[in-house]
Order: structure tokens, then sequence, then C-alpha cells
């Protein structure tokens, strides 16, 4: 890949994982007036809405697939990007945007370990000490410092919930590389806002408290518009720019862009005036560190260098 290219991929990372930091603080603000379940299906309708338009005025089609091939689509798309939301979103009715952010910052880590089980390989030596040190610094915020919440498992339900939809994201992550091989981003992104806001329209059917059009056409100004921007920013533009960089740089290496995004929503949360506390911040710390630790490497030796040579 050439460096100019490399370089747009990198930079186009960086912002989505600006967009989707971002959108932790401000879907937890916007959790304020609105369900849960309200949020995300906006979120996807909006998406949908937007890339369909987007389709048309490109007139890109979608392409001709086999039937498994569909099926794996619309698998991966509705556990991972369905997955991902439900437990997000749900689970930010219950945490702190940076409780949420921290646990989502493990998926560079579990996609790794997502490819070692499919790969039938061991992870290596740095991988295993930098899952064990990053989630020390998820399991010291999330359990507040407190070692009998641990033992006892007396973790935050919103905790858990952030956790399994991580998962779900690991897992999209990791199968996307493949996908994306022989489906172009565009309809993919469009066929996973689709099928999300299938799996969750489908739950607010479900919910009779669930009212997403009255709580919309009732919620502040201030709402809509980090409804919108959850919508076209923290989706539209974040799915595009995330699954463009898995194209050009692997799921591996994509990845490792998400340590960013804790960074975001704390900067975020501080800019809306929302309090980190001082053990989210060394949580923070310990897991940044553990992310970056498979990335050191060590000086070799001019002996070692020579004899290469």
């Amino acid at each position: 890949m050439k460096t100019h290219s490399l370089l747009n991929a990198v930079l186009l990372l960086v912002l989505c994982t600006f967009f989707w930091g971002s959108s932790f603080p401000i879907g937890k603000d916007a959790l304020t007036e609105v369900h849960a379940l309200t949020l995300v299906l906006w979120r996807f309708v909006i998406a949908a809405l937007c890339l369909a338009l987007y389709l048309k005025i490109r007139r890109s089609g979608i392409p001709k697939l086999q039937w498994w091939q569909w099926s794996w689509v619309i698998t991966v798309s509705a556990v991972g990007v369905g997955g991902l939301n439900l437990g997000l979103f749900t689970g930010l009715s219950y945490t702190s945007s940076t409780n949420g952010s921290l646990i989502m910052a493990l998926s560079p880590l579990t996609t790794a370990l997502i490819a070692c089980v499919v790969q039938r390989s061991l992870p290596s030596m740095a991988q295993g000490i930098s899952v064990l040190v990053s989630l020390s610094g998820v399991l010291l915020v999330i359990s507040n410092g407190q070692l009998d919440n641990l033992l006892h498992m007396q973790l935050n339900h919103g905790d858990k919930l952030v956790f399994f939809g991580m998962l779900a994201w690991s897992f999209y992550t990791y199968c996307s590389q493949g996908i994306s091989r022989w489906m172009p981003v565009l309809p993919y992104t469009f066929i996973g806002m689709v099928s999300g806001a299938v799996v969750i329209g489908a739950m607010c059917l479900a919910s009779a408290d669930v009212q997403p059009w009255t709580e919309l056409w009732q919620s502040s100004h201030l709402v809509f518009s980090e409804i919108l921007y959850v919508g076209l920013f923290g989706t539209v533009a974040g799915y595009l720019l995330w699954l463009n960089g898995i194209s050009k740089l692997g799921s591996a290496n994509a990845a490792v862009f998400f340590n960013l995004v804790p960074i975001f929503a704390v900067l975020t949360s501080l800019a809306m005036g929302q309090s980190i506390s001082s053990l989210q911040w060394v949580g923070m710390m310990v897991v940044l560190a553990g992310l970056l630790l498979p990335r050191l490497r060590l000086p070799k030796r001019a002996v070692a260098c020579s004899a290469v040579d």
C-alpha cells in the first residue's frame, strides 16, 4: 500500500474513533429523555435512510451473492451491529460513559483472541500479558476498586451489558475482513443498518413501555440533535470509516485504533461537564498500557543486526 493511501486510512480511522468516543457521553445524555431501544432504533433508521439515499445518488446496487453469502452477511450484521448497540446503549442506562468506553477498549484484544481460536493458534506472550494488564484495568474500574465485588461477582448490570456488546463487536470486526473481499463497504454497511433496525424494531414492538415515535417527538431540541449526531456521525460516518480501514489495513491493525475511543470519550465527557473519577483515570491508563504492550519493540543488538546482514 502506498504511503499516501496508508496515511489517509490512518487519519480516517482516527476520525472514526472520535465519532465513536464522543457518542458515549452524547448518547448517555440523550438517555435521560428517551429509552435505550428508542435511541438505538432511530440511530439505525437515520443511518439506513442516509445510506439508501447515497446508494441511489451513486447508482450503486447491491451485489449478487449466493444464498450462503447472504445468510452470513445478515447473521454477522444482526449479531455484530444489533448486539453491539443493544448491549452498549442499554448498558449506558446503568453505567457511566467512561466505564462503557473502557470496556469497549478491550475489543482489539478480543478480536485477536477470536482470530487465534478460529485459526487454532496460541496467542503470543505479549498478547497474553496485554490481556491480563488491560483486563485488570477494566476490572479495577467496574468493581469500583473493591475486591469483594469481584469475588462475589457484584458488578454493575450496565457494565455486563456493555461487555457482551463488546464481544459482539469483536465478532463483527473479525468477520468483516473476509466479507469485504466480496462485498463493497457501502452496501455492507447499509445491510448492517437495516439488520440492526429490524432486530431493535422487533424488540421495541415487544416492549410495551417503549414508544420510539412519541419519545422522539416529545424530546427536547438538545436530545433531538444528540440523536441525530449519534445516527449521522456515530453510525453512518463511523461504520463507513471503520469498514474502510478494515479493508485497507486488516481487522487486527484497524482494531488497534479502538484504543483512542476511551480517550475521546473522556475528553468529550469533560467538555460536557460530566465528572471523571480518579479511579476511572487510573483504569484508563492501565487499559491503554496493556493495549500498547504488544506494539512495543525492543531494540535489537548490533551484533544480531550485522549477522542478519
